[in-house]
């Protein structure tokens, strides 16, 4: 089965403090993927090594059989956390979208006819079409959301990573991304979202990584979402209960679940 994304004895340190350790992983293609753990735990640290942009103290990645360099980088469109951008920044939506053509672009050139069909078709796909001379700060969180992948569409990327897409976000807009997330996934594309929802990744997602720094588990969330995982995982950032038949998981609100 061809390979998404492939990470070999990946390690990553932040001032001489570990955020991931020795980090093997092989996504597939075209899977739809939840990365869950701890606050601090490395999720944001694994979504950006896979994009090249935190410094390896080891480990080798690669995206579709290429090592991570800026070719391999047009092909992953990356949607950040929401406090990572500049909400205020006076551009509009299309703006934005037409940010995912600029790696496609020579130095200096204008957009041609086609990387304004790809915005266009991209806003089309998110259904933000209507808005496209609003400006970025003028919508809601799901909105803006819809908008930055709207960009990763606008790009042509064949691998999706998202980090945290739904935090803030209201519970209708929420249910929303996460449809528009399978329907991209129908087209083939490769979807990597960090979460904090265990429910919504057991009932939507393919594949789920449990992390702390470290792999815990990697699998079907049927098959990984375990009282053992879940704990081995957050440790005591976690509270699993017995509900009748079910088992249910709540991550610790003072650790940002």
């Amino acid at each position: 089965m061809e390979k998404a994304i492939e990470i070999r004895s990946l390690s990553v340190a932040y001032s001489r403090r570990p955020a991931l350790e020795d980090v093997t992983l092989s996504v597939p293609k075209g899977a739809m993927v939840g990365i869950v753990g701890p606050n601090g735990g490395g999720k944001s640290t694994l979504v950006k090594a896979m994009l090249g942009l935190v410094p390896r103290l080891r480990g080798e990645v690669e995206v579709l059989g290429r090592p991570v360099d800026r070719r391999a980088r047009r092909l992953v469109g990356y949607v950040p956390q929401r406090e990572d951008v500049d909400w205020n920044f006076p551009v509009s939506a299309f703006d934005v979208v037409m940010m995912g053509r600029v790696p496609s672009m020579k130095l200096l050139r204008r957009p041609a006819h086609r990387d304004k069909e790809l915005a266009w078709e991209a806003l089309r796909t998110v259904g933000m079409e209507k808005f496209a001379d609003t400006r970025i700060g003028e919508f809601s969180g799901g909105q803006q959301q819809r908008i930055f992948l709207a960009r990763a569409l606008a790009q042509e990327a064949e691998v999706l990573l998202l980090d945290e897409p739904v935090s803030g976000v209201d519970a209708p807009s929420q249910h929303e991304i996460f449809d528009l997330l399978r329907e991209l996934q129908r087209t083939g594309k490769t979807v990597i979202v960090t979460t904090h929802d265990l429910s919504c990744v057991a009932e939507r997602f393919d594949l789920a990584l449990l992390l702390n720094r470290r792999i815990v588990a990697f699998g079907r969330p049927e098959e990984v979402f375990t009282p053992e995982l879940l704990n081995e995982t957050y440790q005591s950032h976690l509270m699993i209960l017995k509900v009748g038949d079910r088992t249910v998981a709540i991550e610790d609100g003072r650790q940002g679940g």
